[in-house]
């Protein structure tokens, strides 16, 4: 028995509107239509044929060139991560080792009131006994009786910085004393605020 000839989409296929929902091989297909939600399509050939065997090539190889991007991209930015991170490590124990000094410093024999922002020198009796003074080797002169370690600036924030670091140090607390007496010479803040967010 012959069967009508189907007729050929718009489009210029074979393929009728309509597909079974089983298409004999042991896979079901998506049934078709050729006015999905109640709107014609211009070509349901060419919305459903399938597609170029080169295709599937190119759509696999472009999903592995996505795949080894998105892990390049995922190991540069740990990688710049384990950077900070290195270095937080590094400022934390400069910290630590910083404050570890300023407490023996702080502990040290004094037989005087010490104020913040004199310079104290560092000396070291024959029995080992360290203790701050005053008078600086300079001032003793060839009669300085005791071992000379060290000349330190007692901070008003009572931390220590060693002679060598004076100069740097109270360039940088210059710069924010300036900072903080010209509030107005910041920018602007830009960022979002929360008001009408909290109660």
């Amino acid at each position: 028995m012959e069967h009508a000839a189907a007729p050929r989409p718009p489009g210029g296929g074979t393929e009728s509107p309509t597909v079974p929902a089983a298409a004999g091989q042991g896979g079901a297909l998506v049934e078709r239509t050729a006015t999905p939600g109640g709107l014609a399509l211009v070509s349901p050939y060419h919305t459903h044929r399938v597609g170029d065997p080169a295709d599937l090539v190119a759509l696999a190889e472009q999903v592995q060139k996505a795949d080894e991007f998105i892990r390049a991209n995922a190991s540069n930015k740990l990688t710049v991560i384990a950077e900070q991170i290195q270095y937080l490590q590094e400022q934390a124990r400069k910290v630590l080792e910083e404050a570890r000094r300023d407490a023996d410093l702080h502990h040290v024999p004094c037989n005087m009131v010490k104020k913040p922002g004199n310079i104290y020198y560092l000396y070291r009796r024959e029995s080992g006994q360290q203790y701050f003074s005053i008078i600086s080797p300079e001032e003793w002169g060839t009669s300085c009786p005791h071992d000379f370690l060290g000349a330190y600036k007692l901070q008003h924030d009572l931390s220590w910085t060693p002679y060598e670091d004076i100069e740097k140090r109270d360039a940088n607390i210059s710069i924010m004393d300036k900072l903080l007496s010209q509030p107005m010479s910041l920018p602007p803040c830009t960022e979002p605020t929360l008001q009408g967010l909290t109660h």
